[in-house]
This record gives C-alpha cells, structure tokens and sequence, in this order.
C-alpha cells in the first residue's frame, strides 16, 4: 500500500479514537465527579473505540499489519477490551452498585442499560470463544464469533448512542458509525454468511 495512504488510514483512526476522549475530557459534565466515576466513562469509551480497532484488525484492513500479523495484535487488543469492559462496569459499581444491579437485573429505568449490558456479556462470550478456538470446528467457530461480535458492536453503539453523557455527539456518532461499517464490511468480506449456508445444507 502507497505511504501516503498509509499515513492517510493510521491518522483517520487516531483522530476516530483521539478526538471523543479529548472531548469528554473538556467536557462540563465532569465536574464534581468522583474520580472513580470519571475513570469508568473513560473505560467505556476506550471500549468503543477498541472494537473499532478490533474489526479492522480482523479484517486486515490496517497497514503494516496484514491478517496473520495482525492476529496476535487482535488478541493483545481483545485482552485491552476485556479490561476496559471489566474497569467500565467495575468503576460504575463501585460509584453506584444498586444502579449497576438494575441494570444486571435488566430492571433499570434507562433504556441505555439494557444494551450495555448484552455488550457486556458479548464480550465475555467472545473471550470464551477466543479460549475455546482450538477445541471447536473451524467453520463453527467462525460462525460463533462472527455472530457474537456483530451483536456487541450493535449493542455497544445503541448503548453509546442512548446515552447523554461526555461524549460529542458528532465524535461519537461518528465513532459508532465508523464501527457499524467496519463490521458490515469484515462480514461481507468474510463472506460469513456462506458459513451459515454450508451449516444448514
């Protein structure tokens, strides 16, 4: 790939990456939060964003970092994801356990919670996945983890676009909706649904 494109595809991540946690970190809404509290959004938003990454990676679709390469970076990020969900929901309990618990509970009063929380356990799904990989059938595994990670990046961006928090909304619609098509385009690529077609002949 020419360099200039290159540098072209590596800046308009940086900037898809950079630019919501600049502006949730100028954002008012910060104000007499606890730290704890403010370390939670955070985690969250580096969550979106590392799906983001993540897709790509799966796709090949960064320079410098083609499909087998970029594979062991997919784990070392799916690991980062991991966390920043673990620190998200973790930091939230702590600030605010009966709201964490309504949520868990799918009892809360904000349509956003419901979502985050289906992510949530889309992401340990695709950890499991992750784990189980050598003991399953390649094309079943595929087929899993494909299904497992489109459902957590539309429950991520319905639960990111739901809430009126620190976020722009042009940052974060825009994140969203880089995410959104990096997966359309990794499944369509993947041809995904040839798998399904095959398990059902």
């Amino acid at each position: 790939m020419p360099r200039p494109r290159a540098v072209l595809i590596w800046s308009a991540l940086a900037a898809a990456v950079a630019v919501p946690l600049v502006v949730a970190g100028m954002s008012p809404l910060l104000q007499w939060r606890q730290p704890v509290y403010i370390a939670a959004g955070f985690a969250g938003i580096v969550a979106l964003a590392l799906l983001l990454v993540q897709t790509l990676l799966a796709g090949g679709y960064l320079p410098g970092l083609p499909v087998r390469p970029g594979r062991l970076v997919h784990r070392g990020v799916g690991v980062a994801l991991l966390l920043a969900v673990v620190l998200h929901v973790g930091g939230l309990w702590l600030t605010s356990p009966p709201d964490v618990v309504d949520a868990l509970t799918f009892t809360s009063p904000t349509p956003f919670s419901a979502w985050g929380v289906i992510a949530m356990w889309g992401v340990f799904a695709a950890a499991a996945l992750a784990l189980m990989r050598g003991r399953m059938r390649v094309r079943t595994w595929r087929l899993g983890h494909s299904a497992v990670v489109a459902v957590v990046v539309v429950t991520s961006v319905i639960h990111a676009v739901l809430i009126e928090g620190t976020m722009g909304t042009v940052s974060k619609l825009v994140l969203c909706g880089l995410a959104l098509a990096a997966l359309v385009r990794v499944l369509i690529d993947l041809r995904v649904w040839r798998l399904l077609v095959r398990r059902r002949a």
